[in-house]
Protein backbone atom coordinates (compact mmCIF):
# COMPACT_ATOMS: atom_id res chain seq x y z
CA UNK A 1 0.00 0.00 0.00
CA UNK A 2 2.80 2.43 0.85
CA UNK A 3 4.35 1.85 -2.59
CA UNK A 4 1.03 2.81 -4.17
CA UNK A 5 1.17 6.19 -2.42
CA UNK A 6 4.62 7.09 -3.76
CA UNK A 7 4.69 10.63 -5.12
CA UNK A 8 1.43 11.68 -3.44
CA UNK A 9 1.48 14.34 -0.72
CA UNK A 10 -2.05 13.69 0.54
CA UNK A 11 -4.55 10.81 0.45
CA UNK A 12 -6.64 10.33 -2.65
CA UNK A 13 -10.43 10.68 -2.60
CA UNK A 14 -11.09 6.98 -2.06
CA UNK A 15 -8.75 6.88 0.93
CA UNK A 16 -10.32 9.97 2.47
CA UNK A 17 -13.83 8.60 2.17
CA UNK A 18 -12.75 5.22 3.58
CA UNK A 19 -11.11 6.90 6.57
CA UNK A 20 -14.03 9.23 7.23
CA UNK A 21 -16.50 6.36 6.99
CA UNK A 22 -14.62 4.76 9.89
CA UNK A 23 -14.41 8.10 11.72
CA UNK A 24 -18.20 8.28 11.64
CA UNK A 25 -18.35 5.02 13.63
CA UNK A 26 -17.32 7.10 16.67
CA UNK A 27 -19.64 7.20 19.67
CA UNK A 28 -21.78 10.28 20.24
CA UNK A 29 -24.36 11.40 22.77
CA UNK A 30 -27.49 9.35 22.01
CA UNK A 31 -25.96 8.62 18.58
CA UNK A 32 -26.70 12.15 17.41
CA UNK A 33 -23.51 12.19 15.25
CA UNK A 34 -23.07 15.98 15.53
CA UNK A 35 -20.19 16.35 13.07
CA UNK A 36 -19.55 17.44 9.52
CA UNK A 37 -16.41 16.85 7.46
CA UNK A 38 -15.12 19.05 4.65
CA UNK A 39 -12.67 17.66 2.10
CA UNK A 40 -10.33 20.18 0.49
CA UNK A 41 -7.45 19.68 -1.94
CA UNK A 42 -4.76 18.82 0.60
CA UNK A 43 -6.65 18.74 3.90
CA UNK A 44 -9.73 17.54 5.74
CA UNK A 45 -11.67 19.68 8.21
CA UNK A 46 -13.97 18.79 11.11
CA UNK A 47 -16.93 21.01 11.98
CA UNK A 48 -19.49 20.83 14.77
CA UNK A 49 -23.13 20.53 13.71
CA UNK A 50 -24.66 22.66 16.48
CA UNK A 51 -28.16 21.97 15.16
CA UNK A 52 -27.76 18.41 16.47
CA UNK A 53 -27.11 19.51 20.06
CA UNK A 54 -29.65 18.25 22.61
CA UNK A 55 -30.48 21.44 24.59
CA UNK A 56 -31.99 19.78 27.67
CA UNK A 57 -29.35 17.08 28.07
CA UNK A 58 -26.37 19.08 26.81
CA UNK A 59 -27.14 22.77 27.38
CA UNK A 60 -23.53 23.97 27.02
CA UNK A 61 -22.62 21.74 24.08
CA UNK A 62 -19.98 19.87 26.09
CA UNK A 63 -21.02 16.40 24.95
CA UNK A 64 -21.42 17.60 21.37
CA UNK A 65 -17.74 18.64 21.33
CA UNK A 66 -16.67 15.45 23.16
CA UNK A 67 -18.50 13.45 20.48
CA UNK A 68 -16.70 15.37 17.73
CA UNK A 69 -13.39 14.74 19.50
CA UNK A 70 -14.09 11.01 19.43
CA UNK A 71 -14.71 11.23 15.68
CA UNK A 72 -11.45 13.17 15.27
CA UNK A 73 -9.45 10.43 16.99
CA UNK A 74 -11.23 7.75 14.97
CA UNK A 75 -10.20 9.67 11.83
CA UNK A 76 -6.58 9.86 12.97
CA UNK A 77 -6.52 6.11 13.56
CA UNK A 78 -8.23 5.40 10.23
CA UNK A 79 -5.81 7.51 8.20
CA UNK A 80 -2.80 6.02 10.04
CA UNK A 81 -4.03 2.49 9.27
CA UNK A 82 -4.06 3.50 5.59
CA UNK A 83 -0.51 4.86 5.69
CA UNK A 84 -1.07 8.55 6.42
CA UNK A 85 0.09 10.65 9.36
CA UNK A 86 -2.34 13.41 10.38
CA UNK A 87 -1.04 16.77 11.57
CA UNK A 88 -3.96 18.24 13.50
CA UNK A 89 -4.62 21.90 14.22
CA UNK A 90 -7.39 22.15 16.81
CA UNK A 91 -9.77 25.14 16.83
CA UNK A 92 -7.83 26.70 13.95
CA UNK A 93 -9.98 29.78 13.35
CA UNK A 94 -11.53 31.80 16.23
CA UNK A 95 -13.77 33.54 13.68
CA UNK A 96 -15.37 30.15 12.89
CA UNK A 97 -16.12 28.57 16.28
CA UNK A 98 -17.67 25.48 14.69
CA UNK A 99 -14.41 24.71 12.86
CA UNK A 100 -12.99 22.23 15.35
CA UNK A 101 -9.96 20.78 13.56
CA UNK A 102 -7.89 20.89 10.38
CA UNK A 103 -6.07 17.72 9.32
CA UNK A 104 -3.07 17.84 7.00
CA UNK A 105 -1.17 14.78 5.91
CA UNK A 106 2.23 13.20 5.55
CA UNK A 107 3.17 9.73 4.39
CA UNK A 108 4.14 7.16 7.03
CA UNK A 109 7.30 5.14 6.51
CA UNK A 110 5.40 2.06 7.71
CA UNK A 111 1.98 1.13 9.06
CA UNK A 112 1.90 0.05 12.69
CA UNK A 113 0.14 -3.29 13.27
CA UNK A 114 -1.27 -1.82 16.49
CA UNK A 115 -2.89 1.01 14.52
CA UNK A 116 -4.47 -1.51 12.15
CA UNK A 117 -5.86 -3.40 15.15
CA UNK A 118 -7.34 -0.19 16.56
CA UNK A 119 -8.93 0.60 13.19
CA UNK A 120 -10.48 -2.87 13.11
CA UNK A 121 -11.74 -2.29 16.65
CA UNK A 122 -13.34 0.98 15.53
CA UNK A 123 -15.29 -0.91 12.88
CA UNK A 124 -17.06 -3.14 15.42
CA UNK A 125 -16.94 -1.13 18.67
CA UNK A 126 -20.34 -0.57 20.25
CA UNK A 127 -21.82 0.46 23.57
CA UNK A 128 -22.84 -2.49 25.75
CA UNK A 129 -25.49 -1.59 28.35
CA UNK A 130 -25.71 -5.09 29.87
CA UNK A 131 -24.22 -6.35 33.13
CA UNK A 132 -20.53 -7.25 32.84
CA UNK A 133 -18.86 -10.35 34.24
CA UNK A 134 -17.07 -10.15 37.63
CA UNK A 135 -13.69 -11.28 36.25
CA UNK A 136 -11.10 -8.54 36.93
CA UNK A 137 -9.30 -6.60 34.22
CA UNK A 138 -5.58 -7.54 34.30
CA UNK A 139 -3.17 -4.92 35.63
CA UNK A 140 -1.32 -4.68 32.32
CA UNK A 141 -4.52 -3.89 30.43
CA UNK A 142 -5.56 -1.35 33.05
CA UNK A 143 -2.22 0.38 32.57
CA UNK A 144 -2.76 0.41 28.80
CA UNK A 145 -6.15 2.10 29.23
CA UNK A 146 -4.67 4.77 31.49
CA UNK A 147 -1.79 5.31 29.07
CA UNK A 148 -4.18 5.63 26.11
CA UNK A 149 -5.95 8.53 27.83
CA UNK A 150 -2.64 10.13 28.81
CA UNK A 151 -1.43 10.14 25.21
CA UNK A 152 -4.42 12.33 24.36
CA UNK A 153 -3.72 14.89 27.10
CA UNK A 154 -6.35 13.51 29.49
CA UNK A 155 -6.42 11.41 32.65
CA UNK A 156 -8.26 8.16 33.33
CA UNK A 157 -8.97 7.53 37.02
CA UNK A 158 -9.97 3.96 37.86
CA UNK A 159 -12.47 3.88 40.73
CA UNK A 160 -10.87 0.97 42.54
CA UNK A 161 -12.01 1.25 46.14
CA UNK A 162 -15.53 0.92 47.51
CA UNK A 163 -15.75 4.57 48.53
CA UNK A 164 -14.91 5.85 45.05
CA UNK A 165 -17.41 3.49 43.45
CA UNK A 166 -20.07 4.46 45.99
CA UNK A 167 -19.53 8.17 45.37
CA UNK A 168 -19.75 7.63 41.62
CA UNK A 169 -22.98 5.68 42.00
CA UNK A 170 -24.49 8.44 44.14
CA UNK A 171 -23.39 11.14 41.68
CA UNK A 172 -24.84 9.30 38.69
CA UNK A 173 -28.12 8.51 40.44
CA UNK A 174 -28.42 12.14 41.51
CA UNK A 175 -27.85 13.26 37.91
CA UNK A 176 -30.49 10.81 36.67
CA UNK A 177 -32.96 12.05 39.28
CA UNK A 178 -32.42 15.70 38.37
CA UNK A 179 -32.64 15.04 34.64
CA UNK A 180 -35.72 12.83 34.75
CA UNK A 181 -37.54 15.53 36.73
CA UNK A 182 -37.20 17.82 33.70
CA UNK A 183 -39.98 17.26 31.12
CA UNK A 184 -37.71 18.59 28.34
CA UNK A 185 -35.09 15.94 29.20
CA UNK A 186 -37.74 13.21 29.18
CA UNK A 187 -38.94 14.40 25.77
CA UNK A 188 -35.40 14.37 24.32
CA UNK A 189 -34.73 10.92 25.75
CA UNK A 190 -37.97 9.58 24.29
CA UNK A 191 -37.17 11.15 20.90
CA UNK A 192 -33.65 9.69 20.61
CA UNK A 193 -34.04 6.22 22.15
CA UNK A 194 -36.07 3.13 21.40
CA UNK A 195 -35.98 3.80 17.66
CA UNK A 196 -36.38 1.40 14.80
CA UNK A 197 -33.54 -1.07 14.33
CA UNK A 198 -32.93 0.48 10.91
CA UNK A 199 -32.73 4.09 12.14
CA UNK A 200 -29.55 5.86 11.02
CA UNK A 201 -29.37 7.96 14.19
CA UNK A 202 -30.49 7.63 17.80
CA UNK A 203 -30.45 4.44 19.87
CA UNK A 204 -32.47 1.47 18.51
CA UNK A 205 -34.65 -0.59 20.81
CA UNK A 206 -32.46 -3.63 20.08
CA UNK A 207 -29.53 -1.89 21.84
CA UNK A 208 -31.48 -1.18 25.03
CA UNK A 209 -31.68 -3.96 27.65
CA UNK A 210 -35.10 -5.52 28.11
CA UNK A 211 -34.53 -5.93 31.84
CA UNK A 212 -33.71 -3.29 34.41
CA UNK A 213 -30.17 -2.56 35.50
CA UNK A 214 -30.14 -4.03 38.99
CA UNK A 215 -26.80 -3.40 40.68
CA UNK A 216 -25.55 -1.29 37.76
CA UNK A 217 -24.11 2.20 37.70
CA UNK A 218 -25.89 3.41 34.58
CA UNK A 219 -28.13 5.93 32.85
CA UNK A 220 -31.80 4.99 32.80
CA UNK A 221 -32.22 5.12 29.03
CA UNK A 222 -35.48 3.25 28.86
CA UNK A 223 -38.02 4.38 31.48
CA UNK A 224 -40.84 3.40 29.12
CA UNK A 225 -39.61 -0.19 28.72
CA UNK A 226 -39.14 -0.16 24.94
CA UNK A 227 -35.81 -2.04 24.97
CA UNK A 228 -35.65 -5.47 23.33
CA UNK A 229 -32.04 -6.52 24.07
CA UNK A 230 -32.01 -9.78 26.03
CA UNK A 231 -29.80 -9.61 29.12
CA UNK A 232 -28.33 -12.71 30.78
CA UNK A 233 -29.48 -12.89 34.42
CA UNK A 234 -27.02 -11.45 36.94
CA UNK A 235 -27.13 -10.65 40.65
CA UNK A 236 -24.69 -7.77 40.29
CA UNK A 237 -22.58 -5.92 37.77
CA UNK A 238 -18.85 -6.65 37.55
CA UNK A 239 -17.95 -3.48 35.65
CA UNK A 240 -14.92 -1.41 36.54
CA UNK A 241 -15.84 2.27 36.62
CA UNK A 242 -13.42 4.94 35.43
CA UNK A 243 -13.57 8.72 35.11
CA UNK A 244 -12.01 10.58 32.20
CA UNK A 245 -10.89 14.09 33.14
CA UNK A 246 -8.97 16.98 31.64
CA UNK A 247 -6.80 19.74 33.05
CA UNK A 248 -8.99 22.46 31.57
CA UNK A 249 -12.68 22.91 30.91
CA UNK A 250 -13.05 24.80 27.66
CA UNK A 251 -13.89 23.59 24.16
CA UNK A 252 -10.30 22.59 23.48
CA UNK A 253 -10.36 20.41 26.61
CA UNK A 254 -13.70 18.91 25.60
CA UNK A 255 -12.32 18.08 22.16
CA UNK A 256 -9.27 16.41 23.74
CA UNK A 257 -11.57 14.53 26.13
CA UNK A 258 -13.36 13.08 23.12
CA UNK A 259 -10.08 12.02 21.54
CA UNK A 260 -9.08 10.37 24.81
CA UNK A 261 -12.47 8.68 25.06
CA UNK A 262 -11.97 7.19 21.60
CA UNK A 263 -8.44 6.06 22.48
CA UNK A 264 -9.63 4.29 25.64
CA UNK A 265 -12.65 2.70 23.95
CA UNK A 266 -10.62 1.37 21.03
CA UNK A 267 -7.89 0.03 23.32
CA UNK A 268 -10.54 -1.70 25.42
CA UNK A 269 -12.42 -3.08 22.40
CA UNK A 270 -9.23 -4.40 20.80
CA UNK A 271 -8.52 -6.30 24.06
CA UNK A 272 -12.01 -7.85 24.12
CA UNK A 273 -13.56 -5.64 26.80
CA UNK A 274 -17.11 -4.33 26.70
CA UNK A 275 -17.60 -0.60 27.24
CA UNK A 276 -20.36 1.85 28.13
CA UNK A 277 -19.83 5.63 28.44
CA UNK A 278 -21.78 7.50 31.13
CA UNK A 279 -21.87 11.20 30.31
CA UNK A 280 -24.32 12.38 32.98
CA UNK A 281 -21.56 13.06 35.53
CA UNK A 282 -20.73 16.16 33.47
CA UNK A 283 -24.31 17.14 32.67
CA UNK A 284 -25.44 18.01 36.22
CA UNK A 285 -23.26 20.44 38.17
CA UNK A 286 -23.69 18.93 41.64
CA UNK A 287 -22.79 15.47 40.38
CA UNK A 288 -19.77 16.81 38.55
CA UNK A 289 -18.53 18.64 41.64
CA UNK A 290 -18.95 15.51 43.76
CA UNK A 291 -16.98 13.38 41.31
CA UNK A 292 -14.21 15.96 41.22
CA UNK A 293 -14.06 16.12 45.01
CA UNK A 294 -14.45 12.47 45.98
CA UNK A 295 -13.36 10.36 43.00
CA UNK A 296 -10.45 12.13 41.31
CA UNK A 297 -7.49 11.15 43.45
CA UNK A 298 -5.97 14.61 43.88
CA UNK A 299 -9.20 16.62 43.61
CA UNK A 300 -7.95 18.43 40.52
CA UNK A 301 -8.97 18.20 36.90
CA UNK A 302 -12.42 18.39 35.39
CA UNK A 303 -14.52 15.22 34.99
CA UNK A 304 -15.82 14.94 31.44
CA UNK A 305 -17.28 11.43 31.21
CA UNK A 306 -17.37 8.14 33.11
CA UNK A 307 -16.94 4.67 31.64
CA UNK A 308 -18.08 1.19 32.53
CA UNK A 309 -15.44 -1.33 31.43
CA UNK A 310 -15.47 -5.09 31.79
CA UNK A 311 -15.90 -8.48 30.21
CA UNK A 312 -19.11 -8.99 28.20
CA UNK A 313 -21.69 -11.34 29.74
CA UNK A 314 -21.98 -13.56 26.68
CA UNK A 315 -20.21 -14.39 23.43
CA UNK A 316 -23.24 -13.13 21.50
CA UNK A 317 -22.34 -9.79 20.00
CA UNK A 318 -24.52 -6.70 20.05
CA UNK A 319 -25.31 -5.30 16.59
CA UNK A 320 -23.77 -1.97 15.67
CA UNK A 321 -26.05 1.03 15.50
CA UNK A 322 -26.39 2.56 12.07
CA UNK A 323 -24.84 5.86 10.96
CA UNK A 324 -25.98 8.75 8.79
CA UNK A 325 -25.23 8.50 5.08
CA UNK A 326 -21.81 9.84 4.13
CA UNK A 327 -23.40 12.38 1.77
CA UNK A 328 -25.07 13.92 4.84
CA UNK A 329 -21.83 14.38 6.79
CA UNK A 330 -19.13 14.93 4.14
CA UNK A 331 -18.90 17.88 1.78
CA UNK A 332 -16.31 19.26 -0.61
CA UNK A 333 -14.99 22.82 -0.50
CA UNK A 334 -17.10 23.62 -3.58
CA UNK A 335 -20.26 22.38 -1.87
CA UNK A 336 -19.43 24.39 1.24
CA UNK A 337 -18.98 27.52 -0.85
CA UNK A 338 -22.53 27.15 -2.11
CA UNK A 339 -23.92 27.32 1.41
CA UNK A 340 -24.57 30.63 3.13
CA UNK A 341 -21.22 32.04 4.18
CA UNK A 342 -19.46 28.76 3.45
CA UNK A 343 -19.07 28.11 7.18
CA UNK A 344 -20.61 25.94 9.84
Amino acid sequence: MLDDMAGRSSPDERTRYSALMLACRAPSLHNTQPWRWRIETRSVHLFAERSRRLPAIDPHGRQLIVSCGAALHHARVAFASLGWRTDVTRLPNPALPDHLAALEFGRLAEISPETVRLALAAAHRHTDRRHFLPAPIPAELRDQLVAAAGEEDASLTLADDDEQRRELAVAIRHADSVQHADPAYAAELAEWTGRSDLAEEGIPARNLPRQGGRGMIRRDFDPEGRGTLEVPPALDDGAMIAVLSTGGDDERAWLRAGEALSAVLLTATEAGLATCPLSQIAEVGESRDAVRRYVLTDGSGYPQIALRLGWPPSAEDIPNTYRRALDDVIETAAQAGGRSGGSA
